[in-house]
């Protein structure tokens, strides 16, 4: 590997510009493809507006793809969560809920995680291009590239794996026992009368979390520290990129200091910057942040939104071997 990569950079944010950038990494792209993508939180205004990329799917006969996520939403249920992506406008081409299937494990070689759990319906795909909004994250400082395959691919026991350090939370005083919850629990971890979690045989796949009609059950939020919690995610995506061919886009417009899934995420702290893509990882997330902040005459944009030092991201998958920091970035 060359001692920079190239990524490529278009101030101009249209329909026509995404097409225009994609051709500079898409020499590799092959096979049935799958284009990652947010569906946007229920009320959320900053997600990427599905006709931005339409042209690009379109000329690609790509598939919209995603997994349900670890807390309760409509996003959580497949049926709910299609509904809500054909609502926010992802109607002109099929969608496939990863994890809908159930969940597949592919090796890693890292310090937190020898295997991740990805949503099962990854292995249909030979090439996946990641489409992230380049945002702000409050656990991580900033949402691009790494958390778009690294969180976005994976299954709710992934989701676990990267957020938890415990057994989810759970509220006796809420459980009507109505005993839903006992038979789904593939640890045979879950008691009644009272409530309880057996933390001996939990295994932390969180299906509690998203089948108790009471809500008795909760994901430990803040049980994993910030720097923990990167490392986690960059593991995730790495396990990703080792078996399956994977290019990447950021987009730099409605920058909140806010992931997509806040229902009611800040105003964006920065004027719309453009679209940047590139078949390295470590260098598009780096190129991103360098952005923002020169954009803000800022040390550390992400540090000063969510008091977090969010290029341990970058320094991190660095460090894995997952790709330059060092970039040549190329206006087209």
């Amino acid at each position: 590997m060359p001692k920079e990569s190239n990524v490529y950079f278009k101030k101009l944010i249209k329909e026509d510009s995404i097409l225009e950038i994609y051709e500079n990494i898409s020499k590799n792209v092959k096979g049935n493809i799958g284009l990652k993508v947010h569906f946007g939180e229920k009320n959320n205004k900053y997600f990427i507006k599905p006709n931005l990329m339409k042209s690009l799917v379109r000329q690609l006969d790509a598939t919209f793809i995603e997994t349900n996520v670890l807390y309760v939403s409509d996003r959580r249920y497949t049926d709910s969560h299609l509904k809500l992506a054909k609502k926010h406008g992802f109607t002109y081409a099929p969608i496939d809920i990863l994890d809908d299937a159930g969940e597949v494990h592919y090796k890693v070689d890292g310090n937190h995680f020898n295997k991740v759990k990805l949503g099962k319906n990854i292995e249909k795909y030979d090439t996946i291009i990641s489409l992230a909004h380049f945002k702000g994250h409050a656990l991580s400082g900033f949402g691009g590239a790494i958390k778009n395959i690294g969180m976005g691919l994976a299954a709710i026991a992934g989701k676990m794996d990267q957020h938890a350090s415990t057994i989810p939370i759970f509220k006796p005083s809420k459980c009507v026992e109505c005993g839903t919850c006992v038979p789904e629990c593939p640890g045979n971890a879950i008691s009644l009368s009272p409530l309880k979690i057996d933390s001996k045989k939990c295994i932390g796949c969180g299906k509690c979390i998203g089948i108790c009609p009471e809500k008795a059950f909760r994901v430990p939020w803040g049980s994993t520290k910030s720097n923990r919690f990167m490392e986690r995610l960059v593991e995730y995506a790495k396990g990703v990129m080792q078996y399956i061919n994977v290019v990447f886009i950021n987009v730099l417009m409605n920058i909140s200091k806010d992931c997509d899934c806040m229902s009611h995420a800040h105003e964006p702290f920065v004027e719309d910057i453009g679209i940047l893509a590139s078949e390295d990882i470590v260098a598009i997330e780096n190129a991103s942040y360098d952005l923002v902040n020169k954009h803000l005459d800022s040390d550390d944009a992400f540090k000063e939104v969510n008091n977090v030092k969010a290029r341990k991201q970058i320094e991190y998958a660095h460090s894995l071997g997952m790709g330059n920091k060092e970039y040549n970035l190329i206006e087209v």
